[in-house]
This record gives C-alpha cells, sequence and structure tokens, in this order.
C-alpha cells in the first residue's frame, strides 16, 4: 500500500512561511497526534480526514497532495466554485484572508462526480462513497431521511458555520448540499439542514 511520508504536527503558513503546529485540543480527533514519527497510508488519512474530520489528517494529505494538484483536480471536475489554498489552522495565512473557499454548486459537482462514479475511475469513485459512507456525524442531512437509506456524505464547520454535503441514495437517488452561516449553536444550524432534508425527500420520492 502507498504510504504517505511519516506522521508530523509541522507545517509552514502561507502568508509568511513560517512554521506553525496544529492544536490537539482544537482537533476532532487526537490519536493521530500520538503517531508523529510514524507512518500512515494515504488511505489511513483519508478515512480519518473524511470520518470524523481530522485536522492533522487534512494537513498531511494537503502536503503530500500540493495545493496546485488539488486545484487541478477540482478543475477537471468542473467545480471552480471551489478554492483550495491553505492547510488548516494556518493562523496568518487566515489573518491575512488567505482563506479556502466554496460553494455549494462546486461541492454538488464534485459529489456529483463521484456519484457518476467520474471522479477518476469508477473504481476510485466507489472507494469514495464507501469512505463517505462512514461518516460519524449524522445530525445533519442523515437525520432529515427514514432509517436506512444510505448517505455518503461529508460534514464541516467552524465557528457559526455549519455544512453537510450528500449523495442520498434514496429510490430516487439525488445529491445535497446544504451551508448555513451566522448560527453559532450547532443544533440550531443543524437542525434546518436536517428539514430542508426532510421536505426534498419528500418530494422527491413519491410514487
Amino acid at each position: 500500500m502507498r504510504r504517505a511520508p511519516p506522521v508530523r504536527n509541522e507545517f509552514h503558513s502561507l502568508g509568511d512561511g513560517s512554521p506553525y503546529e496544529l492544536n490537539p485540543h482544537d482537533d476532532s480527533e487526537t490519536e493521530l497526534y500520538r503517531a508523529v514519527g510514524e507512518t500512515r497510508t494515504l488511505a489511513q488519512l483519508s478515512e480519518l480526514m473524511i470520518t470524523v474530520s481530522s485536522n492533522l489528517a487534512t494537513n498531511l494529505l494537503m502536503e503530500k497532495l500540493g495545493v496546485y494538484n488539488i486545484r487541478a483536480g477540482v478543475h477537471a471536475l468542473g467545480a471552480d466554485g471551489m478554492n483550495v489554498r491553505r492547510g488548516v489552522e494556518d493562523n496568518k495565512a487566515f489573518a491575512q484572508g488567505l482563506n479556502n473557499t466554496t460553494t455549494a454548486r462546486a461541492l454538488l459537482r464534485l459529489l456529483d462526480a463521484i456519484a457518476q462514479h467520474r471522479a477518476v475511475d469508477a473504481d476510485s469513485s466507489r472507494q469514495m462513497i464507501a469512505v463517505l459512507e462512514r461518516q460519524t456525524a449524522n445530525d445533519r442531512i442523515p437525520a432529515g431521511l427514514p432509517p436506512g437509506i444510505r448517505v455518503a456524505h461529508k460534514t464541516g464547520e467552524i465557528t457559526a458555520i455549519r455544512h453537510d454535503a450528500a449523495i442520498v441514495f434514496a429510490r430516487r437517488p439525488f445529491v445535497l448540499v446544504v451551508l448555513t452561516r451566522g448560527v453559532a449553536d450547532p443544533q440550531a444550524a443543524s437542525a434546518p439542514i436536517a428539514d430542508i432534508t426532510r421536505q426534498l425527500y419528500s418530494a422527491t420520492q413519491q410514487p
């Protein structure tokens, strides 16, 4: 299996090139920090990045792939509304307004390509779907669906921003992306995402 470079917690700011570390207390996953100096496969890092939103795994993968390669991949799939610029917790870059951004349409295009087995190739797309189905935060789009519906999705959140983007394998499958901002209470932000899902499911799954 392909392996990434040794796990380390040192990255360089897009803002001025200075080194910075991630704080495990600000991360949703901490086991990877205890693996510093060891190696992990790219598949293992991808699993952590997607299923538990590991900041450290994200930065290691971004460093391995390179921002320009990531941008090229996004562009090839027609998702130009997504602009990947820096790693997670690059505070100096953040202070300079150098941030990653996306649109709902860009995320929809990426997920639609995966759902249609057009992301890299059919086998790779199926592997992506399998990882997305193992997402552990299920209080948004899955919460608005009947039990047992397969959902391949990725959540995201920072202060007062809460998102979910999903492939829903209903009888009539669909892709749904909901981005919210300005709501500080996570539960209050998750509730309308689930409600939108519930309404869309009801409207699209009629006999």
